[in-house]
């Protein structure tokens, strides 16, 4: 997964366990694409100290997923889902008994998703 993406996501899902002062100055090195000096001197700390917290954020983030695995499985569902969609369409075309076959899997897909949740 590319980093950038990777920090949202991870942001997304725990960024409200970080404290105020945390989000704020990680909302704008990743979302705000602030630099380290700019970031330094709306916040009055030195840009190590900026690079510091960013790096400590990010490694608070991965232990969060590390432990919990929600964007582990938010990522695993999606796939599930694009997978029941492509079988719900191609079902669309096909004769009624393949159609059932069809209907078997999409269950089974449904039931695996409602099962990690």
């Amino acid at each position: 997964m590319e980093k950038i993406v990777e920090q949202g996501l991870l942001y997304d899902f725990y960024g409200e366990l970080l404290t105020e002062h945390q989000r704020n100055i990680y909302e704008d090195a990743v979302y705000n694409d602030m630099s380290l000096a700019e970031i330094a001197e709306e916040y009055g700390i030195s840009r190590q100290g900026v690079h510091d917290l960013i790096k400590r954020c990010n490694k608070l983030l991965a232990g969060y997923e590390e432990k919990l695995h929600l964007v582990a499985k938010f990522t695993e569902a999606k796939k599930t889902i694009a997978k029941i969609e492509m079988l719900a369409e191609e079902g669309k075309q096909m004769p009624e008994a393949e159609c059932r076959e069809r209907l078997d899997e999409i269950r089974r897909l449904t039931a695996g998703l409602m099962e990690n949740f």
